[in-house]
């Protein structure tokens, strides 16, 4: 049975004695989508976590939605770690803010152990994470159709990068007993331990729609559950035991921890950031709320579907991604919210949007009203537009000087058809071209663009907004 703490996990800060991080971590990763990484991901995180362990979560790429279910397991923020969007540089000092004071880290990868960027090499990878983290690999492998194939598959990942260590594997989707011996008979050639195995009955799903799973905050009773279930499931079918010895192995890491830099503000007034939180906005980085404080804002959330006024005393406001397609009848009724959002932007206050926020401050959304900031109307599209960018800020705005270069990402189903135009948000420099659509735009005060970024990689961003706020403020 896992039990106790690991004196060995500590982090001391940059302003510490120590560089070294000495957190017990695991990557978990998969030949290709779909084999089950979140699952077992998921899983372990929640067992180590009802054992008495501090887990700390992260993920590997840009997505929003794995992590909300991490944090529901383990009680702590779930965190990205994406190379492309922050730089090889920060991989391990974010690894090392988040998995600070923790007994163990679990890394959920993404797409295939290799996969990463296209057509830029390992960057963005699992594979370039665990390299970063020093991190043992544990490969998950859907073994639905095959038996001694299997060896071939994992020697085949094993010795591809031999700065990548698969420490184990953990089958997928087995079929019967007789199935499991031979996929165990297999591996015994191949050198690698089977940590766990996973029957193909009863498999535990969380819903899905169209950009992936349905996010924790639309269905937080549904989800608890299925953590729970997910944690009984790996619970049963993995040596626990073996992965907690595994993760111990990992050698310590010389990083001093992320820290978002500390701002004092003139006077004595923190001014209020509201940021748009609920069902309907949950995309959002952890790091983004630390930037915020650290440059001298009081963080407020507020839930765009039930609040029908901004909090007391709003300066700036932050309205991230989500799925307001979804609940697009609930933000249109909201028309009290939606009056005061536009008459903040009117004041000059700092308003900062991404995607979904995009889309709620344009004048409708599918023909329905929205908060008629952006002289632009939103509507679905079946064409799913998504991939990371490059771009540069093309003017001045609360957000960004013109010229501020940033990585990001795109990731919607929707299109805006713009009316007399605005200046653009950002130029796209990769990919060079854009065959159709509209990335974003600024107007006064306002910053909205469909292009997600990590704003610990230009730390610069937060502070400007807290000082377009903190002038309002005073």
């Amino acid at each position: 049975m896992v039990t106790g703490v690991n004196p060995a996990a500590d982090v001391t800060g940059a302003s510490g004695a120590s560089r070294s991080c000495r957190v017990p971590r695991l990557v978990v990763a998969a030949p290709s989508s779909g084999s089950g990484k979140t699952t077992v991901a998921t899983g372990l995180m929640a067992a180590f976590a009802e054992r008495g362990l501090a887990v700390s979560p992260h993920k590997v790429g840009p997505d929003y939605i794995d992590p909300g279910y991490h944090a529901l397991a383990t009680g702590r923020p779930g965190r990205n770690l994406d190379a492309y969007l922050c730089g090889t540089e920060l991989l391990a000092p974010l690894f090392a803010h988040g998995a600070a004071g923790c007994d163990l880290a679990v890394v959920e990868g993404v797409m295939g152990l290799f996969d990463g960027a296209a057509g830029q090499g390992e960057l963005a990878s699992t594979a370039q994470v665990a390299k970063a983290l020093r991190a043992p690999v544990v490969l998950v492998v859907d073994a639905s159709s095959q038996s001694r194939s299997v060896a071939a598959l994992v020697h085949g990942f094993a010795s591809f990068d031999p700065e990548v260590r698969i420490g184990g594997v953990i089958l997928n989707k087995v079929a019967s007993d007789r199935h499991e011996e031979l996929l165990r008979e297999a591996l015994d050639e191949s050198g690698v331990a089977v940590l766990g195995v996973l029957r193909r009955d009863g498999q535990v799903r969380t819903p899905s729609r169209h950009l992936g799973l349905v996010p924790v905050a639309e269905r937080h009773a549904d989800a608890v559950e299925s953590v729970r279930a997910l944690a009984d499931r790996v619970r049963a079918g993995c040596d626990l035991d073996a992965l907690l010895a595994l993760a111990r192995t990992a050698p310590p890491l010389d990083t001093a921890p992320w820290e978002p830099e500390l701002a004092a503000m003139t006077g004595n007034h923190r001014p209020v950031v509201a940021v748009a939180s609920g069902p309907a906005f949950t995309f959002s980085y952890a790091e983004h709320g630390e930037l915020l404080t650290a440059a001298g804002a009081e963080v407020v959330p507020f839930d765009p579907l039930r609040d029908e006024k901004l909090p007391e005393d709003t300066r700036g406001l932050v309205v991230g991604g989500g799925f307001p397609e979804v609940y697009a009848p609930e933000l249109s009724a909201n028309e009290p919210l939606r009056e005061q959002i536009a008459a903040l932007a009117r004041s000059g206050a700092p308003v900062a949007a991404e995607c979904a926020g995009l889309l709620y401050l344009a004048r409708s959304l599918d023909r329905r009203p929205m908060c008629g900031v952006l002289d632009a109307d939103a509507r679905m599209s079946e064409r799913l537009t998504l991939g990371y960018r490059e771009a540069v800020a093309v003017s001045d705005s609360a957000l960004a000087a013109a010229g501020t270069r940033v990585r990001g990402h795109e990731f919607h189903r929707t299109v805006l058809e713009p009316g007399a135009g605005s200046p653009p948000a950002w130029g796209l420099t990769r990919p060079v071209r854009r065959a159709e659509g509209f990335l974003g735009g600024v107007d006064g005060s306002v910053h909205a663009s469909y292009l997600h970024v990590h704003w610990a990689a230009e730390p610069s961003m937060a502070r400007r907004l807290v000082e377009y706020a903190g002038r309002g403020a005073q």
